[in-house]
């Protein structure tokens, strides 16, 4: 995602900046016994001249706020719609005269994180973001055993109402941090993988892990905010980016086009690390992919300190190759919570790059070394002292963790070996290299 008041250049990914939603300040004339048109009516003739459209529809959800327009002067309207071809949907009417921008919602519906931004559509700008933990991570930390607590009972909607929640949180959140309402979100713009999109809409997700793996829908269409009881204006049109297939949903969509594979001439890659993992190999004439689990290593499966990319999660580790001293950074910040993927795999890296870590993952660091202490799994490196961290207890990586960091790493580059060969490539013939998601957005 963009960092906030990022312009978002889409000239650049080759497309055009047409948002969601277009905005529009219309004059509607008073109506008269000469001209007595309806006043949904007249205020959809001022807005399809102004959108350069045939038709305008007016939702009944929002033509009971037209009283307005039931004067003897011109009234000055700010109008929102979705405009598809040549015919638009109002979204939002507001006849107050004040002022407004048109702001759009984006989501990462991740499996274990949600990513939100605030988007100002008319300027093509992302002017807050914010990340928070999927509440579903406290059904299960793995799809697969999110799809089976689904199966029963009111598993299912208990899931839907914890995700659904968990977006709403964050759409008060970012409206707060702007100082302005959830109602002011004229547009929503929503990727996940396929699971985590059947969640979203409340669809059961047993066809997904069953034989032949298939979704109930790959395409949802003509979505309101008020279908899926998400806080925007309840008109506001949600776009949803399609699934191709049960492993392969809208998330890993938006990355090969923001990636650019549509155009590229050469083989790009993409990999997208998440509580799951797709890669993807291609270029503008085919693409092959794979999918698998690995994220959950990096999310907390390996290191007893390990977290999601989140405020307090250390990203970045560097060691002194003189003083075997490290520094770190954190996410927000604040004081150290745990590490997250990126910062274990610079931890790992520099391990081994300042020689306190051998070829097989053991620590040189001799017994009694202010760095090195002795825990139930065997020996382990403290990276932050007990009383620098935010919950008194030292930030380490032990050797077991260490081990079993490595066999991750092993099994990804396993993944990426067999989707480069499949196509009779090494990876020298890999032109671009993307990696997606939290992990990709931090990793250095």
């Amino acid at each position: 995602m963009n960092a906030p008041n990022t312009a978002i250049d889409t000239a650049a990914m080759g497309l055009d900046h047409s948002p969601l939603v277009l905005s529009a300040r219309v004059n509607v004339p008073p109506p008269s016994l000469r001209d007595n048109t309806g006043l949904a009516e007249r205020l959809a003739r001022m807005a399809a001249k102004a959108w350069d459209v045939e038709d305008v529809a007016v939702p009944l959800t929002l033509a009971a706020d037209l009283g307005p327009l039931f004067g003897s002067e011109p009234t000055s309207v700010w109008v929102a719609g979705h405009k598809e071809g040549s015919r638009a949907r109002l979204v939002r009417v507001d006849c107050s005269g004040t002022d407004r921008a048109p702001y759009g919602l984006a989501v990462d519906v991740g499996s274990t994180t949600l990513v939100l931004a605030l988007v100002d559509l008319a300027q093509g700008l992302v002017i807050e973001e914010i990340t928070l933990a999927n509440p579903q991570t406290a059904y299960g930390a793995d799809i697969l055993t999110r799809a089976h607590f689904a199966e029963r009972g009111q598993g299912l909607d208990v899931l839907v109402s914890a995700l659904r929640g968990g977006i709403n949180q964050g759409i008060h959140e970012l409206c707060r941090l702007r100082g302005i309402q959830p109602y002011d979100l004229v547009a929503g713009s929503l990727a996940g993988n396929t699971s985590m999109t059947h969640f979203l809409l409340g669809l059961p997700v047993r066809t997904l892990i069953r034989e032949p793996y298939v979704p109930v829908v790959n395409q949802p269409r003509d979505l309101r905010a008020r279908d899926l009881g998400l806080d925007l204006t309840p008109e506001a049109p949600l776009f949803i980016l399609p699934n191709k297939g049960s492993y392969f949903g809208g998330d890993l969509i938006a990355g090969l086009v923001v990636a650019g594979f549509s155009r590229a001439e050469a083989p790009r890659l993409l990999v997208d690390v998440g509580t799951n993992a797709e890669v993807v190999l291609g270029q503008k004439d085919w693409l092959v992919g794979a999918a698998g689990a690995a994220g959950p290593a990096l999310e907390g499966g390996v290191a007893s300190q390990g977290m999601v990319a989140g405020p307090g999660a250390i990203d970045r580790v560097r060691i002194d190759r003189d003083t075997g001293e490290p520094t770190w950074r954190t996410i927000g910040g604040e004081k150290p919570k745990g590490i997250c993927g990126s910062g274990l795999i610079d931890l790992f890296a520099e391990l081994f790059l300042s020689g306190l870590i051998d070829v097989r993952g053991r620590l040189t660091l001799a017994p009694g070394h202010p760095r090195r202490i002795e825990t139930d799994e065997g020996p382990a490196f403290v990276l932050v002292p007990a009383q620098d961290t935010a919950h008194g207890a030292p930030i380490t990586l032990s050797e077991v963790e260490i081990d079993v960091l490595t066999r991750s790493k092993a099994g990804m580059y396993t993944i990426l070996s067999t989707v480069v060969a499949s196509v009779g490539m090494d990876f020298s013939g890999v032109d671009r290299f993307f990696v997606a998601g939290a992990f990709g957005q931090y990793i250095d």
